[in-house]
């Protein structure tokens, strides 16, 4: 079974997290991040290009301008040390978006979010924000 990039990445980046923090005598290793739970529903938008869609119970759909209903297909879920990330293949490409929490802003609404979403789709990187049911945008009406 091949993984994504993407999600060698971040495993390997929670190994050596886990290592040094064992190492340094703190009482062991990281727990997983916990702040989106698996009954959430993922929401997640970006600009240039417009893109976005939603993630719930291990399917995620995907739209743009182009497919505005959107494309759906199943997707594995990775706790990280400070996030989640979501795998996938979205036709013949890979399909890899990553949560994690911080504030942020689409840059054309006044709407603050929770979460970046950071969306890999084979080797073209795209950047976003993400917010879920129960933890939602703020500053706007909803969607």
């Amino acid at each position: 079974m091949r993984l994504p990039n993407f999600a060698i990445l971040l495993a390997s980046a929670s190994l050596a997290s886990c290592q040094s923090a064992g190492s340094e005598g703190n009482g062991g290793p990281t727990p997983a991040f916990d702040g989106i739970s698996v009954t959430e529903t993922v929401k997640f938008t970006g600009t240039e290009p417009f893109w976005g869609g939603s993630i719930a119970t291990n399917v995620a759909n995907y739209s743009t301008p182009d497919d505005p209903g959107g494309t759906s297909f199943p997707v594995e879920r990775f706790a990280g040390l400070n996030g989640v990330s979501f795998s996938g293949k979205l036709g013949d490409a890979t399909f890899d978006l990553m949560v994690t929490p911080g504030k942020c802003s689409d840059g054309m609404s006044d709407l603050t979010y929770p979460f970046v979403a950071t969306l890999m789709i084979g080797s073209e990187k795209r950047e976003g924000c993400a917010w879920t049911d129960k933890q939602p945008f703020t500053g706007g009406e909803a969607a």
